[in-house]
């Protein structure tokens, strides 16, 4: 991704540190700090404390977070793995991950797991670029196509976006996002509509953030207006990203996403699903009711965290003392709803059969 017209991943392994580098997503986008993980227990905190968030990058940060385990105890792998299963319950990446990694470093002899760790964990950060890369180029045809079908070339693209599955839900691209920088790079003229994604506003906070790092047209909306968007037919389409998808084609991802589903779908506008395979959740039948929903602290809901005019972040209280809070972090949107699901192996409907042939 660009910051600064530079490069920058959103983790990354340092050689010359031994250590694991990342961007704190909890400070922006008001500040950009570089933070460091060199333990097992700081994995663990930037991914509860949202340090590092998207599906796929809690995956490859819990990859990291084992090597650093073994590397100051190479006895402790069962441990590690269940730590860092507990950080987050509803991305399956994270599970997946760790999967992986026992199962590349079972047999491995403790002397020779922390260089085996730290091997497949490049290996996955690797593929993740890649992986991300090719969702970008698959969804940049699909909206190629609806921006022809509008006919009339001059007329811009616009897109509904819900949260952030950008580069800063990856390791680099993004999945919903590398859709728009791969569409942008051909030639589209785009323009995103942004929902807030309340509570922790990761649409206005990160994804407005990667916009107009990247030069992207792009309009702050809040929550409830995509609707209302709709209807006035202002939005051509719709890109999301998923925290874990059932072999149905039911998806999980930031709550408000069935909402946007459900005006999509009343005024006949595509809802597109970009994720990697390794999103998808082969051991589900279905999504509704099966998916663990996480539920997140309450002051999440009851206040807002900002900057003041002289720099300073402040978080203030918007609901009563005492009120009760629900805080579920994730809703569920039936296969029935998704015009497809973009990946790295191509669009495929949002089907039983075709996701059994995908895990073939």
């Amino acid at each position: 991704m660009k910051i600064n017209a530079e490069h920058y991943q959103s983790l990354w392994y340092d050689p010359t540190e031994d250590t694991v580098r990342l961007i704190d997503q909890t400070r922006l986008p008001h500040d950009f700090v570089i933070a460091t993980l060199d333990s097992l227990e700081a994995a663990c905190h930037a991914i509860a404390s949202m340090q590092v968030r998207g599906a796929p990058l809690i995956g490859v940060t819990a990859a990291y977070g084992v090597y650093l385990a073994l590397r100051a105890d190479p006895a402790c792998l069962d441990e590690a793995v269940t730590r860092l299963a507990a950080t987050r319950p509803t991305a399956v990446n994270l599970h997946w991950a760790l999967q992986r990694m026992q199962k590349a470093l079972k047999r491995v002899p403790p002397t020779q797991r922390a260089t085996a760790a730290l091997r497949e964990a490049r290996a996955i950060e690797r593929e993740d670029v890649a992986i991300c890369e090719a969702i970008g180029e698959h969804g940049a045809a699909v909206l190629a196509d609806v921006w022809r079908e509008n006919g009339s070339p001059s007329k811009g693209l616009n897109i509904l976006t819900h949260c952030n599955a950008g580069a800063l839900a990856t390791v680099d691209w993004g999945t919903a996002l590398a859709v728009i920088y791969k569409a942008a790079a051909r030639g589209i003229p785009l323009h995103v509509w942004v929902d807030e994604t309340r509570p922790r506003n990761q649409g206005a906070a990160l994804t407005c953030w990667e916009l107009g790092q990247h030069g992207i047209p792009h309009t702050l909306i809040v929550d409830n207006a995509g609707g209302h968007l709709m209807q006035q037919g202002l939005v051509d389409a719709c890109v999301v990203g998923s925290d874990r998808t059932a072999r149905n084609g039911d998806v999980c991802n930031k709550v408000g996403t069935y909402l946007k589903a459900l005006a999509a779908y009343d005024n006949a506008i595509p809802f597109y699903v970009a994720l990697p395979l390794s999103t998808i959740d082969f051991n589900l039948a279905t999504g509704v009711g099966q998916i663990p929903i996480e539920e997140r602290a309450a002051s999440e809901v009851t206040h807002v965290q900002g900057m003041t005019d002289a720099g300073e972040l402040h978080a203030v209280r918007v609901a009563p003392v005492g009120v009760k809070v629900n805080n579920v972090s994730f809703d569920v949107t039936p296969a029935r709803l998704i015009t497809g699901l973009i990946t790295e192996a191509g669009v495929f409907p949002a089907t039983a059969a075709a996701l059994a042939a995908l895990a073939s």
